[in-house]
């Protein structure tokens, strides 16, 4: 039996295993100058590493992700970021001077300092409907547009 198998058996050649489906149909495409640069951009913004992969993708309709980063978007985002750290830094700073104003001063000096914390508060609540109306623009503009924009 032993004899049997190795008569069987092929002897290794080396190499790589050949592929159970091989692709062996070649087609060739030209492209003119602004249909190249077109192409281009559209293969960046799929992410792919090759461009025969993307071209076969691209041609059998397989959905692939292209990742658009909005500078817009990203500049307003680091915006309202700031915005919130200080609306939160004033908090702390409101907590402490309430705080000390009870604490260290006469009820005269209080009410004087109580007086300008609330016209800075009344100024606080101004930027924050100004944050808040900048937003509603945004939202308008570019992310309602955006949307039905894709959505096309």
């Amino acid at each position: 039996m032993d004899k049997d198998k190795m008569k069987n058996k092929k002897p290794h050649k080396g190499g790589r295993k050949p592929k159970k489906d091989p692709a062996i149909y070649r087609y060739s495409v030209s492209f003119n100058a602004v249909d190249h640069e077109r192409f281009l951009a559209l293969f960046e913004q799929s992410g792919m590493r090759t461009k025969a992969h993307f071209i076969v993708k691209r041609i059998f309709d397989e959905p692939f992700k292209i990742i658009h980063i909005d500078k817009p978007t990203v500049d307003y985002y680091a915006k309202l970021t700031s915005f919130y750290s200080q609306f939160r830094a004033i908090g702390v700073n409101y907590n402490q001077v309430v705080k000390a104003i009870n604490t260290h001063l006469t009820p005269k000096k209080a009410l004087a300092f109580l007086y300008k914390l609330e016209k800075a508060t009344l100024e606080l609540v101004a930027v924050t409907r100004n944050v808040i109306a900048l937003t509603k623009e945004f939202e308008e503009k570019y992310i309602k547009t955006n949307h039905t924009n894709t959505n096309k």
